[in-house]
């Protein structure tokens, strides 16, 4: 068994990586949730908001926390925009063709980004990128923390969004009872695309949050929308406290498993546990029997 000082510095990590993760689970949680399908363009959608975060540091020199105010509306306009523009004009209200829509879109997404940006990895330099701070025995980065707390906050924000606001309310009833929503006046489509869009601004989010100790390619999308697809099955479909308690989980537990198995071998540990919660309690950590 490993010692405290080695546990415990793992464990710290997880979470802060976790909490990244959660934000990602979040927007697609939402996502779900509403429109009742998996967008399978989500990878693609991070993977393009991680390139804006990088070309506003590499052409204006704008710090990628302060590309905040930017990334965010910018991907919530884009999600509202593919959401009204192409993905409900494209499928005709059949969920089936929702999911092709999106397949198609994470295709096209990736391959634009292969021919404008090759497939070269690109990272930038901030005067914080190697600065750490001591916690107990643990040494960890700046940027993981300031990336957990912001993933908490960001987090926080959007769940009083769904459970505080009028469109909140909206985004429920439409989630419960769509045809039900409509006969009480409430804009279906509209409240559809900002849900679309909400859960593209977590992305946004989430790429300012990860790039100053992450780095960007065109296929750098699939790894995270994988591990977000398995939170949001393990925390229990459409629970926003499933997806943000399973985001945690997996961090640690990828953490951990790293340091059995191995960095490059640390998500057998994730996908073990998701097996076994498929096993044993298929509905999910939160998630209610039907």
């Amino acid at each position: 068994m490993f010692e405290f000082g080695i546990l415990f510095p793992a464990v710290l990590n997880g979470l802060t990586t976790g909490a990244v993760y959660a934000l990602v689970a979040l927007g697609l949680t939402l996502i779900y949730g509403v429109l009742h399908i998996i967008n399978f363009a989500h990878g693609a959608a991070l993977m393009m908001a991680l390139y804006g975060v990088y070309f506003l540091k590499a052409s204006f020199g704008l710090d990628p926390y302060l590309a905040l105010p930017i990334m965010v509306p910018v991907m919530f306009v884009a999600g509202y925009g593919l959401q009204r523009g192409i993905i409900n004009r494209a499928s005709h209200g059949k969920d089936e063709n929702i999911l092709l829509v999106t397949l198609g879109l994470s295709i096209v997404l990736e391959n634009v980004a292969l021919l404008a940006f090759k497939s070269d990895t690109r990272t930038i330099d901030t005067p914080y990128s190697l600065a750490t701070v001591a916690i107990g025995p643990a040494m960890i980065a700046v940027t993981k923390l300031v990336a957990f707390a912001g993933a908490l906050v960001a987090s926080g924000l959007l769940l009083w969004v769904v459970r505080g606001t009028d469109l909140g309310r909206a985004i429920r009833a439409v989630a419960r009872e769509k045809q039900g929503a409509r006969l009480v006046g409430i804009d279906v489509d509209h409240v559809y695309a900002m849900s679309f869009g909400i859960g593209l601004a977590c992305l946004g989010a989430a790429a300012c949050f990860l790039l100053p100790a992450y780095y960007v390619n065109p296929l750098v999308g699939n790894g995270f929308v994988l591990v977000a697809f398995t939170i949001v099955v393990l925390g229990g479909m459409g629970s926003f406290a499933g997806a943000l308690a399973g985001g945690l989980l997996i961090g640690v537990v990828e953490s951990l498993g790293g340091l059995w198995f191995g960095e490059s071998l640390g998500q057998i540990g994730v996908f073990l546990l998701f097996i076994a919660v498929l096993l044993f309690r298929p509905q999910g950590l939160f998630g209610a029997r039907t």
